[in-house]
């Protein structure tokens, strides 16, 4: 029996590409870059499966044009990159893979936090600049994480494991999200908040919730407006919940003190203000970005992948 042929936009780790090989006939580009739509839909031609990347719009053009397509497996916890309702009407599976980096982006999140209150990369720019004439009371003042209140907007597996971080710094921990989780509360120790007294409350807001209609643009300008004097914003989530215009304009006003993102609204487009202020810490979304959690990764795309093509439902289906 011939193996099913799985197309992959673009190259993963050797290890993974070994594994999922030895039981796929995969095919990928050989340039590691985003693919154009004909590229993806040239690929898609033969292809039973796609393993896609967040960065892929798989839009209802491509999923018609992929006559034997029968499963996307999103190298991914998120999947707004795919159009699920053509997904379904063509009868095809959508998975992603979520629980494997959970650790990975929270420890991401608190680098992001800890080098944007201490001012950590401008101390380093300083320093290799050869400016540095030795200690100064007032040189690079940041500002404390310990004691301080830490708001979470959204409380999934991420939000949960930022949370239990929090308690080696004793913070407050403030939530919210759409659906209360009483029993999270109660062991994780977090006090539920509206949305509004969520932003009035917290010294540090990390945003933690997927991308939908909804979420778009929740952190406005009216939602920066009411944020605490001096707070600190971090997203590891996705861009476009955060009005980046906005966030500019409260960045150079001083509304908030500062902000560390590993994503952004129009990625891999930034914003040039963005990029020029030193109380911003960017990164070039590597939440996950670690080998033990890109491996992981691609099993769970593995499995996802092995179990449809053996008859099951695959683990991580989307609904």
């Amino acid at each position: 029996m011939p193996k099913p042929i799985i197309y992959l936009t673009r190259p993963l780790s050797d290890e993974a590409m070994m594994e999922i090989g030895a039981t796929f006939d995969l095919r990928w580009h050989e340039e590691d870059r985003p693919l154009l739509k004909s590229e993806i839909k040239e690929g898609l031609r033969e292809a039973e499966g796609l393993i896609s990347m967040l960065s892929d719009d798989i839009d209802r053009e491509i999923i018609e044009t992929a006559p034997r397509l029968k499963i996307i497996a999103n190298y991914a916890v998120g999947y707004n990159n795919i159009d699920l309702k053509a997904a379904r009407e063509r009868g095809i599976a959508v998975t992603n893979t979520p629980g494997v980096l959970t650790e990975t982006t929270a420890d991401l999140c608190w680098a992001l936090l800890m080098a944007t209150a201490r001012r950590i990369p401008e101390g380093d720019r300083y320093l290799k600049s050869g400016k540095w004439t030795g200690w100064a009371p007032t040189q690079l003042l940041g500002r404390d994480i310990y004691g301080k209140t830490l708001g979470l907007v959204g409380m999934g597996r991420i939000g949960q494991a930022v949370a239990k971080r929090a308690a080696g710094f004793s913070m407050r921990v403030v939530y919210f999200s759409r659906t209360r989780r009483p029993e999270i509360e109660k062991a994780l120790g977090l006090d539920f908040l509206p949305l509004e007294a969520l932003l009035r409350t917290s010294d540090f807001l990390s945003l933690h919730l997927p991308l939908t209609e909804d979420t778009r643009h929740l952190i406005d300008r009216k939602a920066l407006l009411s944020m605490k004097s001096g707070a600190v914003l971090i997203n590891t989530a996705r861009g476009p919940i955060v009005d980046e215009g906005a966030l500019v304009e409260s960045l150079k006003t001083g509304q908030i003190a500062g902000a560390g993102l590993d994503v952004f609204e129009e990625e891999p487009k930034i914003s040039a203000e963005l990029l020029q202020m030193d109380n911003v810490v960017t990164l070039p979304h590597i939440g996950s970005a670690t080998f033990e959690t890109r491996l992981e990764m691609g099993r769970r795309v593995l499995e996802n992948l092995s179990s449809l093509f053996s008859g099951k439902h695959p683990p991580n289906m989307i609904k």
